[in-house]
Formats: structure tokens, sequence, C-alpha cells
């Protein structure tokens, strides 16, 4: 289940430590707070999230309304990161980033979650498509753990949105753009409120000229978690040297409602980011970018899926997702209605090609399908063995291609059934293949003793 911990935008980071001997000036003309971009543009990021907070379920029918369940999470970000890419509107389109640190903790109820990059895909390529971020990496497939690690951590890009269009003076008032207070809520719609920002003070910090602008404001809204309310107060520091915003300190209030408005759940949490610019990482340089496929393709997008505890580990494309996980069976769905079945089996009771054919074909007919064609059992790869057959049928006035693959290796066997709706259907099938191909039965399948 998705919780607002796992969505919210409250991310956390250390104090300002260079905050020393800062002293206040005075203003004698309007300032321009203003960060070019352009491809080439390198920063470094560092975040922190520290969260606390309750959730309540909603109740069962005819049950009492059960008891709400604390949450507390921190989050712990550094990387480096380059644009490689510009819209013809202005905006970054595409960055490479390389990742030192990605750290998230959870505690919902006594249930502790954990979830960090792996360092073999600790460099990325972010695609920023309609105010989210779309990430994948040159170096090998992404979990679907990491891929919603990355999209809800703060794209500092487009805080740009927090900058006044226009030149300024001490008190001053602005609102922010509606992009900049999405990539600080994680809303998708925003129904009401505003974020407003004032420049509050020109100072100096280790001789360097820093204006503060405070903000604050009101939101209702929705996303993933649905409708929630959400209370902003912070401030920044924009570096008027560099050009750049340099320091962000935020303190929010979360607040979950149902559909009558009424609060069942609240977060509250501190976000600090720290931000230098015109750094130079080696590993983001144009040598070591030389020969790195920085474009989607349907090599480098596919996902991982790993289940240690199942012992099953395959590869997919995301067009699909892992839909349920029960007992040894995992179902994956995509978004034209077509799904896939994968079941694990102890070794002794794996069947053969033709036995799962029987087994398919019957089936079928209890369900008083019309069978319209067999593609009958053959071997697609020898060692570990992996079968494949399909069947065409009709149920419904509704046709569709059930592709089936069975594989027997040496920790135990797997099928899969694959019912696929005509539209796009050599795509799709092509797709099944690959995840066929790509499954690895990783832990020794038993028999569950009889309850």
């Amino acid at each position: 289940m998705s919780t607002p911990l796992s969505k919210y935008r409250l991310h956390v980071t250390g104090l300002l430590s260079f905050l020393v001997c800062a002293s206040s000036l005075t203003a004698e003309e309007p300032i321009q707070l203003r960060e070019r971009f352009a491809a080439g543009y390198e920063y470094h990021v560092s975040t922190r999230v520290d969260l606390t907070g309750s959730l309540t379920l909603p109740a069962e029918k005819d049950k009492p309304a059960p008891k709400p369940l604390s949450v507390r999470g921190s989050s712990a970000i550094e990387y480096d990161e380059r644009i490689l890419e510009m819209g013809q509107d202005g905006q970054v389109r595409k960055t490479v980033r390389l990742c030192r640190r990605t750290d998230f903790r959870r505690t919902v109820g006594d249930r502790p979650q954990e979830n960090s990059l792996r360092p073999e895909v600790r460099r990325l390529i972010l695609l920023r498509y309609q105010n989210k971020e779309v990430p994948f990496s040159p170096d090998g497939p992404l979990m679907w753990g990491e891929i919603d690690l990355i999209r809800t951590d703060v794209f500092t890009p487009a805080l740009a949105g927090l900058l006044a269009g226009h030149p300024v003076n001490l008190g001053d008032r602005w609102s922010a753009t509606q992009s900049a207070i999405q990539e600080l809520t994680d809303l998708e719609r925003i129904d009401e409120g505003s974020l407003e920002c004032r420049l509050e003070q020109i100072t100096n910090i280790e001789k360097r000229r820093h204006a503060r602008v405070s903000f604050r404001g009101t939101l209702r809204g929705a996303n993933e978690d649905g409708p929630n309310r959400q209370d902003l107060e912070g401030y920044f520091f924009f570096d008027l040297e560099s050009n750049h915003l340099s320091y962000l300190y935020l303190q929010g209030k979360h607040s979950l409602l149902d559909k009558d408005g009424k609060e069942v759940g609240r977060i509250e949490g501190r976000f600090v980011l720290t931000r230098q610019a015109n750094t130079r990482s080696q590993d983001l340089s144009e040598t070591a970018l030389k020969g790195v496929v920085t474009e989607p393709n349907p090599d480098n997008t596919l996902m991982l899926y790993d289940n240690a505890e199942l012992g099953v580990r395959f590869l997919y494309p995301r067009r699909w997702h892992v839909a349920s996980v029960r007992g040894s069976q995992v179902t994956l769905d995509s978004a034209d209605g077509s799904g896939i079945l994968l079941t694990l089996e102890p070794l002794a009771r794996a069947p053969s090609g033709q036995r799962f054919l029987t087994e398919s074909r019957d089936w079928l007919g209890k369900q008083q399908a019309r069978l319209l064609r067999i593609e009958p059992p053959r071997t697609v790869r020898s060692s570990p063995v992996l079968e494949r057959f399909s069947i065409e049928a009709e149920m419904g006035k509704q046709k569709f291609v059930m592709d089936y693959y069975v594989t027997r290796q040496t920790n135990g066997g797997a099928t899969l059934a694959a019912r696929l709706l005509p539209r796009d259907l050599a795509v799709l099938q092509k797709e099944v293949e690959r995840i066929a191909f790509s499954v690895a039965v990783t832990r020794e399948q038993v028999d569950k003793p009889a309850r």
C-alpha cells in the first residue's frame, strides 16, 4: 500500500553549516533572482528528511475503526548532477546523475522498511516529463523501489519557480509557480491555495552576498494518496555571486483527508537542501560519458523484479507492473488489460510443455472459451529448458491469445501464462517472450506444509 510517508515531499537535510559570521546588508537597488540552466551545467545536491505522524487505515465493514498507526521516517540523499538537454521552453529536460548516497528508512506501526539504490545502478539518466522525473540507468535495470525513491526526490531545477521573474526590493512578495509547488508537495492536482515568497534580507555568508527569501502557504489538492492539505513554511538562500539557490529549509504538515474532507492522518516533517553550483565531477565528464547511451530504449528501461523470499527474479518492460504476489504466484498487468500469471513449482511437480498444454486447454474449456487455434509446445531454449505454446481463443465475444511458457531449472520450475489482447499483439508477445527468457528460480522450491 502506498503511504503518505512514501510520497510526501518533506525531504530533510542537515543544518546550514556555512551560516557563520552572517551580517545584514541594506539593498540599495532592486535585485534579480535568476538561475540560468544550460546543457553542461553541473551542481552537487545534499538533502535530509525527518518525518513523524500517524495514519488511520479505513475501517472494514461491521468492524470497529482500527487504531491509528504511528509513522516515522528519514532519508539522506546526495548526488552530483549534470544537465544534458534543455527544452525549447527553457526548462531542463534531461540530466545525468551520479548518486553518492540514497538511504530511506521508515516505520509504519511496528513494521520497519528500508530502501536504497544499488551501487551498480547509481548512475542515472533523468527525463523530465510533465513535472515528473522518469529515471533509468544506462548500467542496468532498476527495481520499482529504486524508481520510486528517485522520482519522489526534489528535482532542484524546478525550484527556480520559487524565484521572482522580475527585479525585487526588500519586502517584495510574489507567488511561486505551480511547478515549484508541485515539486515541493508532490501534489498532482492543486485545487486551492498558493505559496507566497518574500525577500526578507540581503546578507553576507562567508563573504558572499546572499538573498534570504521566506515562503509560506496552505494548499489543498490530491496525489496518489488521495485528497490532502499541506501547510508549508520555510526559507531559502540565493547566492548572488554565483546566481543559484544554495540552501532551502522547509517545515510542513501534510494532512490526509477522506472524501468528506475529514483528517484521517497527519505527517509533520522537515526538509533541508544544500546545493553547490558549477561543480565538476570526473564521473560526469565528457570522457566518462563517452559511449554511454542516454536515450531511453527497450533495453535500458527494463525493470528488475527480484524476490529473494519467494525465490524468483526476472526482467520486465515498463508497460507492465507487478500487481500482486500471492503464495508462489506473481501477477503482472499492463495498461491495455493484458495480464501475466507466473507460478513457481517444486522441480518434481514442474510440468512438461505437453502436460501444461493439456491442463490449460481443459481449464479454458471449463470457462466455456472457444478455442480457435493451438500452436503446439516447442523448445525455445535448451538450457535451462524453456518450452512455449499458444492458444488463440474467444470468450464473451472477445478474442485473445494465451501465450504459455514453462521452464525447469535447478531450484525448481516455473510456468508463465499470459493473456494478451489483439491490439499490439506482436509487441506484447515479444515482451512476454523477453520476460520468460529472463525468469530465474533463485532458491529451491518446496511443497508448503499442509495446514
